[in-house]
């Protein structure tokens, strides 16, 4: 007996392995989808699953078969499938700011797909001022969602980008958005969702995934002293409005015709974001033309009701919240509240039908409803198609060309590898990890440290200096001791998620704790270079760095990403010439401590000492300025081409021809097309080969509370030593040269207005 039973064991064995392998295959994700009509072949003979016909005719055809409980399961994130017609969950709430991210609950990471290309955070990508990256990032993200969505780990709604303007350096989203600049905040989300959006056989109807710009509108307070976004009330000029905050936004859907809008927390002038259908209705829908689906932001419009007790009872700020054009609702509150709301006449079911009919509009350019998406466009990509090391590169020289040289005495950087036989490497981000990434981030495909990037290059000895980030008690004396016996010490300090994130603004605007200290403590006893690293999403005030001559060179690397150890040695040995530019303002501690956070005008005012807000506005010091960015090179500016005066030609009986005016409409339809091209000769007159990032700039008449200098628009030059290259802007007169007056009216100011590229100015005026 004992031998059958020893030879049976084999057997069983084998068929536990048979099971557990069989069990594994079979718990795999698959894709979610509808209209599945290999599974269930009458679907075929509903018209909402005929790809032959037209998106409105498909749309129209699924809404009329719906009750109204199917309907509201369709107005929430976490849409509930309807099983009599072959339409399964699916969760909106997906991420990919900067990456496919498992911020949101409709990204998993398994075995299958462990990671996703990480890109630096936004940010520090907005400092490459280079448009080409913002849409290729767009393009990789798209493609790795829908390789994660073709085995049923991602969603096809991205909730990214984040268009915000980066008003305060005390935000702590700010890392998320482009920076202080409209103009370049508006270029870079129109770029970043073509990138994620467009569809590879140029069908315009067609969405690869679909992007969201967020967070609508003038939002930027999250948590400081206690005040809180899900009640601030944004006090917004009319002015700051339409010149600062709402232009980002305005390109994305105009120019960028991105799938989605989300509404934010908080209100303007009183009203919340997500029930003003001035906002939504009047201005994304109607104004702009939106061609996709409001959506609020998470949970929006329970606070909108109990935290800022805006309605009487929750059905009315569940209808309140549809009726001003929020189509679906990122939370439950539309869910429990909608029944109760139609029941009592506040909300129609014609409304809802509109409501779904952009959501589902949008499921339909996405190819939802089309089977299985294995057999459509983009069925062939898959996990392999994820962490390509094409998409790692990219990654890489991302933040290559985001990293920003703020300061470079002579002799400093670039260290050469043969010169130094020893580095030391201190700081609590030194060895950083998570950290480089930022908030809103995925898992990456994998991560190289400062330290490791550094290593590659050079014998390195480490100290990290401070337990961490906060550095409540510097370990001063150790960290001397390994610089003092160093060729040269790079110290990489700055911030975490623990200092600035979502919920989290800072009060301080220094180094942490005690990393100034440990700074200037290294520095004092270091014989060779002493580059000071900093990592982090806002500006800090590292003016004792700036003014001390032991302190050669100051590096911002943002939140580099994956590959930002390898981008940061990459550029501290030459192996690459920095190109980055500041998109954000440096300012003092002194701002900090004076200036009021929840103050949203962004005009300077004498009389209180207001000091305004953002390079177009504020008239005070600066730690470094908006635009600033060294190379190890030089480049020279030489003016081709430019206009010295445009005539704007006034129909008959126009006012200005007859009384003297200091501004005309600049929506006038005689303004329309009126433009001229600007050439820039760029050389590069140094020894080393660089990218050279060229900012135009205008300072236009001083009328209406006008900037004093605004962003006109940006190129990149990539030029060997001793090359050349001209730079082109097509100059749009009413567009780019005007101003916003006080009651929110683009206005054209007459007279002169100074173009300016780094030192080079040229004089245009602007005659009738």
């Amino acid at each position: 007996m004992a031998p059958a039973k020893h030879s049976g064991f084999p057997c069983f064995a084998a068929l536990c392995i048979i099971l557990l392998c069989l069990r594994h295959v079979l718990a795999q994700p698959q894709p979610v989808f509808a209209c599945d009509v290999d599974s269930n072949p009458g679907l075929k003979n509903l018209s909402f699953c005929d790809p032959s016909l037209g998106v409105q005719a498909r749309v129209s055809d699924l809404v009329s078969r719906l009750t109204l409980p199917e309907k509201i399961g369709w107005l929430m994130n976490s849409a509930k499938g309807i099983n009599r017609l072959g339409i399964p969950n699916y969760e909106w709430w997906s991420e990919g700011l900067h990456g496919v991210s498992n911020v949101g609950p409709g990204v998993q990471f398994t075995s299958l797909v462990p990671g996703a290309t990480s890109f630096p955070q936004v940010i520090l990508t907005a400092a490459t001022f280079n448009e080409s990256l913002f849409q290729a990032i767009g393009k990789v993200v798209s493609t790795e969602a829908r390789a994660m969505h073709n085995v049923g780990l991602a969603g096809l709604t991205l909730w990214s980008p984040n268009v915000n303007i980066f008003r305060d350096p005390r935000w702590g989203r700010g890392q998320e958005t482009p920076g202080e600049d409209p103009v370049l905040s508006s270029k870079y989300g129109v770029a970043f969702v073509r990138g994620l959006q467009q569809s590879d056989d140029g069908d315009k109807q067609k969405l690869k995934v679909a992007a969201c710009c967020k967070h609508y509108t003038a939002y930027d307070v999250d948590n400081w002293k206690g005040i809180q976004r899900y009640n601030f009330n944004a006090m917004v000029t009319k002015q700051d409005m339409d010149d600062t905050f709402q232009p980002p936004f305005k390109c994305c859907v105009v120019d960028g015709d991105v799938a989605s809008v989300m509404c934010s927390y908080n209100q303007v002038n009183g009203k919340p974001t997500c029930g003003d259908p001035d906002l939504l209705t009047g201005v994304v829908r109607g104004q702009w033309k939106l061609n996709g689906y409001i959506v609020s932001d998470c949970e929006a419009l329970h606070k909108m009701f109990y935290t800022q007790k805006y309605t009487k009872t929750p059905e009315e700020a569940a209808a309140l919240a549809l009726n001003s054009g929020v189509d679906l609702d990122c939370g439950n509150f539309l869910r429990r509240n909608v029944n109760k709301a139609v029941g009592r006449g506040l909300l129609n079911e014609t409304t809802i039908d509109k409501a779904l009919s952009y959501n589902f509009a949008t499921m339909m350019r996405l190819g939802f409803f089309d089977g299985n998406p294995i057999n459509q466009q983009y069925g062939k990509l898959g996990p392999n198609d994820v962490c390509t090391p094409e998409h790692q590169n990219l990654a890489r020289e991302v933040a290559r060309q985001g990293i920003v040289l703020l300061k470079n005495s002579a002799g400093s950087l670039p260290l050469s590898s043969a010169s130094i036989k020893s580095l030391a490497v201190i700081g609590p981000n030194a060895n950083a990890t998570h950290t480089m990434l930022g908030n809103y981030e995925g898992i990456p495909c994998k991560y190289t440290t400062p330290l490791q990037g550094l290593t590659a290059s050079a014998n390195t000895s480490y100290q990290p200096g401070c337990a961490n980030t906060s550095c409540v008690a510097a370990e001063v004396d150790a960290a001397k001791k390994l610089a003092a016996s160093a060729d040269a010490v790079v110290l990489v300090m700055g911030s975490d998620q623990s200092i600035e994130k979502e919920s989290r603004d800072r009060v301080k605007i220094t180094l942490p704790g005690q990393q100034q200290l440990l700074v200037s403590e290294v520095a004092s006893v270091s014989k060779g270079p002493v580059i000071l690293v900093i990592m982090s999403g806002g500006g800090m005030d590292v003016q004792f760095a700036k003014d001390d001559p032991r302190i050669t060179s100051i590096l911002w690397v943002g939140f580099p990403g994956e590959a930002g150890g390898a981008a940061i040695a990459d550029v501290i040995f030459g192996a690459c010439n920095p190109s980055g530019r500041l998109p954000m303002t440096w300012y003092p501690e002194s701002y900090a401590d004076t200036v009021d956070m929840t103050d949203m005008h962004m005009r300077p005012n004498p009389a209180t000492g207001f000091p305004g807000r953002s390079y177009r506005f504020y008239k005070g010091p600066t730690v470094f300025s908006f635009g600033d960015g060294l190379s190890y090179t030089d480049f020279s500016h030489e003016l081709v081409t430019a206009p010295e005066f445009v005539t704007v030609a006034l129909g008959e009986g126009h006012a200005c021809l007859t009384s003297e005016c200091e501004s005309i409409d600049a929506d006038e339809e005689r303004c329309k097309n009126l433009g001229f091209e600007i050439r820039v000769r760029v050389k590069n007159v140094g020894e080393m080969r660089g990218s050279h990032t060229v900012l135009l700039f205008s300072s236009p008449p001083q009328l209406h509370n006008a900037p004093q200098k605004q962003l006109v628009g940006f190129q990149k030059l990539d030029l060997e030593a001793g090359g050349e290259g001209v730079a082109r802007f097509d100059v749009d007169v009413c567009k780019d040269l005007s101003v916003v007056d006080e009651n929110g009216k683009r206005k054209l100011g007459l007279g002169d207005h100074l173009l300016h590229v780094g030192s080079l100015k040229h004089s245009l005026k602007i005659r009738i």
